[in-house]
């Protein structure tokens, strides 16, 4: 396909996501821009109707007193992160929430539940030390993404729906993004938009493991795109598990939906097939230790368990009393009524579930990247979270620097005079990539897809080996060798799905290795990353993360120490004083 087929189109700011990040910049941007700054949203699928966000149920975290303070939020996402994330981040995370969850009720519209003084109700999550998540009920995302949703359609934003990026393309001396190639899937045309900045916020989508909370077309395209272009990666091996995901069969895609951390927060409790609660027998907080913990402890016990038809374990509610769940979680009572299970009068299958990657592009704490021209926020960008993330930090996360990237790059583009050429050997390579498939003898994806994700599931999952993950190195080129053989047909490339389900795959093959990379040099055990063989979590004075990126068509895998700005190990910050304040923990 010659490149005198693909359309071009010009913007000011390029946005890529239409999750919290995403929607957030977009909103940002447009008040921070100076007049006639063209603002364009581009999405994989529909505005307000895609994007990890949206599936949001627990909640928000923000200090907003009470006892509870921005220091004391802090000290729980870097503990939480096992002292491995980058501590500017997270403070800015902490701090900013209490300015943006006020944003969204003010000005975005958004309604939270509130206690009986009109004050915001807060509940419980595991592994904080004060009832900090703001919500509605439990279906959160949905409440902030609608209203965003209504925001973004009613500004002068233009709406690039259903265009799949597929590429960065950078300039011919390689020192800035020029622009992003992309599929108009409604046409199956290439089009190359320019823009003077782009923010990446496409999201996560750990799909490759054979228990997933996102949905199947989330498949980390944009961290595929970022190492492609060169640009380091951080902590790729720090995938989250969600405890309890739905265990409904293979029947259904409710198979790996969250039930929600709420559930454990308030008092749910976890039950192995011989009837017993367990998890005081890992960790003295029970259910109401950190995500990494309890997903472990969930494995643990289906090792254990030799019966093929009960895979998983069960969560129980009814002992709250059955009026009082239906009451407070109607949500997951109705996601599980529809898959056939009763939730506040019975007990529900569960397994821990692929859900959130603490991975991501290195950002600076406005979200600048190494390459100039494009940020990253929301799931794309590593280093808030560090080795796990605290529950309700999640949607915190992407709407507090969505808002930061839209305001930065607003500020940018006021010294960028005019829109950079691209480099036309990188934009063929990626177009070349991209049309791989294209006429050759048809044949399904599904197969190589389900094979990865098992692959993925045994051998990098919850509980890791070094012969493990080389293995699953062996098998995930297997998989990704095979995929090079699968044609798609290209009589009509109009929402020709097979293509983007090859497209998803390779995605997911390529950032499968890289996390399988960073585990193997993670020779310990940290947060999400657990090494049967390497149990030891090393001392957290000595902290480094890992940082991946393709060098001479490799992918290599390097260490470097955690940067302590604000707090070592050992010491806290004093409650609401000065994060430069420190003082010895007792």
């Amino acid at each position: 396909m010659p490149l005198s087929n693909i359309d071009r189109h010009d913007t000011d700011i390029l946005i890529l996501g239409s999750g919290g990040a995403g929607l957030f910049a977009a909103l940002h941007a447009q008040q921070s821009s100076p007049h006639g700054t063209k603002i364009t949203l581009a999405v994989k699928g529909l505005i307000g109707k895609c994007g990890c966000t949206r599936m949001v149920q627990g909640g928000y975290n923000v200090a907003l007193g009470g006892g509870d303070t921005v220091e004391r939020h802090f000290m729980d996402t870097i503990e939480g992160g096992k002292w491995l994330p980058d501590q500017d981040m997270a403070w800015r995370l902490c701090e900013q929430a209490v300015v943006r969850i006020r944003e969204l009720e003010n000005e975005i519209g958004c309604f939270f539940d509130r206690n009986g003084d009109g004050s915001l109700h807060q509940k419980a999550f595991a592994g904080q030390t004060a009832d900090r998540t703001v919500h509605k009920g439990d279906l959160t995302g949905i409440e902030i993404i609608n209203r965003l949703m209504e925001k973004v359609l009613a500004s002068g934003v233009e709406k690039m729906q259903e265009h799949r990026a597929v590429g960065l393309i950078p300039t011919a001396d390689g020192s800035a993004l020029a622009g992003v190639l992309m599929i108009d899937m409604r046409t199956g045309r290439f089009r190359l938009v320019r823009a003077k900045a782009v923010l990446m916020a496409t999201g996560g989508g750990p799909t490759m493991y054979k228990y997933h909370t996102p949905s199947g077309d989330k498949t980390m395209d944009g961290l595929a795109m970022a190492l492609r272009a060169g640009l380091p990666l951080r902590d790729m091996e720090m995938v989250q598990f969600h405890p309890t995901g739905l265990l409904a069969g293979e029947h259904t895609r409710m198979t790996g939906t969250v039930l929600e951390e709420g559930l454990r927060g308030a008092g749910g409790q976890l039950i192995n097939h011989a009837g017993q609660r367990f998890m005081f027998d890992y960790d003295d907080k029970g259910e109401r230790a950190t995500r990494d913990v309890v997903s472990r402890g969930i494995y643990a016990e289906m090792r254990k368990n030799n019966n093929p038809d009960n895979e998983g374990v069960f969560i129980s509610m009814s002992h709250l009393g059955p009026d009082l769940v239906r009451q407070k979680f109607k949500g997951m009572v109705k996601r599980c009524a529809d898959s056939g299970f009763d939730l506040a009068g019975d007990k529900v299958e569960v397994v821990p579930t692929a859900h959130y990657f603490m991975g991501g592009v290195i950002v600076d704490v406005n979200t600048r990247t190494a390459l100039e021209g494009l940020y990253v926020a929301g799931e794309d960008a590593g280093g808030a979270h560090g080795s796990n993330r605290l529950g309700g930090n999640g949607v915190a996360n992407s709407t507090v620097y969505g808002g930061i990237a839209g305001d930065t790059m607003a500020a940018d583009i006021r010294s960028v005079s005019h829109l950079r050429e691209p480099d036309e050997t990188v934009l063929e390579q990626e177009l070349a990539r991209a049309i791989h498939p294209l006429g050759r003898k048809p044949e399904l994806v599904l197969p190589l897809r389900r094979q990865l994700q098992e692959l993925m599931w045994d051998e990098v999952g919850v509980i890791r080996t070094g012969f493990g993950m080389q293995q699953g190195l062996a098998g995930i080129k297997k998989v990704s060798d095979a995929l090079m053989d699968i044609g798609v047909a290209d009589d009509n490339l109009a929402f020709n799905l097979t293509w983007h389900d090859w497209l998803n795959l390779r995605s997911l093959c390529d950032i499968s290795e890289v996390i399988t990379r960073a585990g193997l040099v993670r020779e310990n055990s940290r947060g999400a990353h657990h090494r049967s063989d390497f149990p030891d979590s090393g001392r957290m004075e000595d902290s480094e993360f890992t940082v991946a990126r393709i060098e001479n068509e490799q992918v290599t895998v390097t260490r470097k120490p955690v940067q302590f700005t604000l707090v070592r190990p050992g010491e806290t910050l004093l409650p609401d004083d000065a994060p430069e304040t420190l003082v010895a923990s007792v």
